[in-house]
């Protein structure tokens, strides 16, 4: 592919995932699917003005990359320790059920098949896939309605963070054992391993950071520096360790998200996201789905996919709400709150397609999950909050302080 069809290509995706990111924003759903929407319509599928190559893939994959390093980034540890093992018990459930119902869709579908074989990898995928959570619209919906604050705003937000990182650790493992030499023991060893490694290295480079943060502060150094060690430890994830890089970006955030210039460091990693690698890989996205396989089939699955991923949701972060004393309305609150899926979804099917776990022709049904759960959602939780006394409008501003960075990514994609 010649430079000047780079440059041809980059212009024509930028434009229509931008505009089409704003029609998607004017109808209430979520930019990022009209961006995907964007890749299916520009692609080979329908207009064929963009056909994927190898340059868009790796645009695309510096793009997730900045965007997991970004979500690690607007982590806020304090609170989730705050939560305690409320928010804990409620992101396990909030993974585990939905892992078990996608399993369960993906074998009723295409059968049940032996423990190991591709068939049982791509069932377990599914259920990975609806395990992340996107909180982005739940906590403006809370907002307007003066609950972000409040006992359950809290946890929900809490949860959903913690919810994504085990989310990333499924996806660690899951990639991980589709290896053909791949053996349990290895894999459980290399992702342990990687975890210390974690561990150790983060101490010392969070205080060096922290050291340059009080020297440098606010200078564009720190995220540049920043920005290295994000591309460092997505290497060592990947060659050193076996890995999906993604893990390693979004550790790097985690090592740096209680840093003074944490919220600068993720300003400026946004610009680079929100200008030219974000749009990228959610167009590469639509630009890889293909329509040619599409079939009755193939809209019943997406359909139970949606349906799945929603009501498993609710019944596993609500019924261990239940187990903690909460009302059935609050647990129903919690559960709905929890079901909303965005750009996590994404990267975690787009890992999948790269490594041959999950089709292109079945992306559509994760599109079709993001739009209908950043609906209704907001809806139901509206009418289940209709008559409770909002919060403390103080606390709801402290509230947005502590959590507009978790937000910032997801709302200007």
């Amino acid at each position: 592919m010649d430079t000047i069809t780079c440059f041809r290509d980059l212009a024509i995706i930028i434009i229509a995932a931008k505009l089409m990111g704003l029609g998607a924003k004017k109808l209430k759903a979520p930019q990022v699917a009209g961006q995907i929407v964007a890749g299916l319509l520009i692609g080979p599928s329908v207009l064929g003005f963009v056909e994927s190559s190898d340059f868009i893939t790796t645009m695309a994959e510096i793009g997730v990359v900045l965007l997991m390093f970004s979500a690690g980034l607007e982590t806020n540890l304090k609170e989730l320790i705050k939560t305690g093992p409320v928010a804990v018990c409620v992101a396990c459930m909030g993974v585990f059920v939905p892992l078990c119902g996608g399993f369960l869709l993906y074998s009723c579908f295409y059968g049940f098949h032996p423990v190991g074989s591709d068939e049982f990898f791509k069932a377990i995928f599914v259920g990975t896939i609806m395990t992340a959570t996107s909180v982005s619209i739940t906590v403006q919906t809370l907002r307007e309605l003066g609950h972000l604050k409040g006992k359950l705003g809290t946890l929900i937000t809490s949860s959903a963070i913690i919810d994504d990182v085990i989310g990333i650790i499924v996806l660690t493992f899951v990639i991980g054992f589709k290896s053909a030499d791949a053996k349990p023991v290895d894999v459980i060893i290399k992702t342990v391993l990687f975890i210390v490694f974690s561990l150790c290295i983060g101490g010392l480079i969070y205080f060096l950071f922290k050291y340059l943060d009080k020297k440098y502060f606010h200078q564009r150094r720190i995220p540049i520096f920043g920005l290295a060690l994000c591309f460092i430890l997505s290497y060592c994830a990947d060659a050193l360790f076996g890995i999906a890089d993604i893990t390693g970006a979004y550790v790097a955030g985690i090592i740096l998200c209680n840093l003074r210039d944490a919220e600068y460091i993720s300003g400026k990693m946004d610009i680079s996201s929100y200008m030219l690698f974000g749009p990228v890989f959610f167009a590469s996205i639509g630009l890889k789905t293909t329509l040619d396989g599409f079939s009755i089939g193939l809209l019943w699955f997406a359909i139970g996919f949606v349906i799945v991923a929603l009501i498993t949701k609710i019944i596993g972060c609500g019924l261990i709400a239940k187990i903690f004393r909460y009302s059935n309305r609050d647990a129903l609150k919690i559960g709905i709150g929890m079901m909303t899926r965005g750009e996590v979804a994404l990267i975690v099917a787009q890992k999948g397609m790269a490594c041959g776990l999950f089709e292109a022709e079945r992306f559509t049904a994760v599109i079709l999950l993001i739009i209908c759960s950043s609906i209704v959602a907001p809806i139901l939780l509206k009418l289940l909050f209709k008559n409770d006394a909002p919060s403390d409008p103080k606390e709801e501003e402290k509230s947005e302080l502590a959590f507009g960075e978790h937000l910032m990514a997801e709302q200007n994609i």
